[in-house]
């Protein structure tokens, strides 16, 4: 004859008890994940986290320069005649995005809407007019003149 040790409503109490303590334990251990953006040549897509964030907070200003230069892991191949498309989360949207070149800005006013397209060509003339095979485009969310995300992408450039 065996005795139960616990009566049955003990039992779904522990079971509840320690089903919620596991997946509190599971979600402290997750990072927040980043916004996207993503890159779309044809019927190609690479989308990426931020290299950098500060979950929407301005990032510290020693901190710009070696973020912008950090090379980046998504890459995609892209003509000259290409349109190249650019997507990100409507929260990036709402604070303004701008587009860096090597590491420089691009445009002066931040762009706030969730998608636009670019011609391949604009990508592939250094600022000295010298023709490049390879760049790294990064956009670059800001909130005024605070930087609060960067994300990188690498075009090579395709025949």
């Amino acid at each position: 004859m065996t005795v139960a040790f616990f009566s049955g409503r003990a039992r779904r109490v522990g079971a509840v008890l320690g089903a919620t303590s596991a997946g509190l334990l599971v979600l402290a251990a997750c990072d927040k994940p980043t916004p996207l953006a993503t890159v779309t040549v044809g019927d190609k897509s690479v989308n990426t986290q931020a290299t950098c964030y500060n979950d929407g907070k301005a990032i510290k200003e020693a901190d710009y320069q070696p973020c912008l230069n950090k090379k980046a892991e998504k890459k995609i191949e892209i003509s000259m005649d290409d349109k190249v498309r650019f997507g990100v989360d409507p929260e990036i949207a709402e604070k303004g995005w701008t587009l860096f070149i090597n590491g420089q800005q691009a445009e002066q006013e931040p762009y706030k809407k969730t998608y636009r397209t670019i011609p391949g060509s604009a990508f592939f003339t250094s600022q000295t007019g010298q023709s490049t095979n390879d760049t790294q485009v990064s956009l670059v969310e800001a909130n005024g003149k605070k930087l609060t995300g960067i994300w990188h992408f690498e075009f090579k450039k395709t025949s």
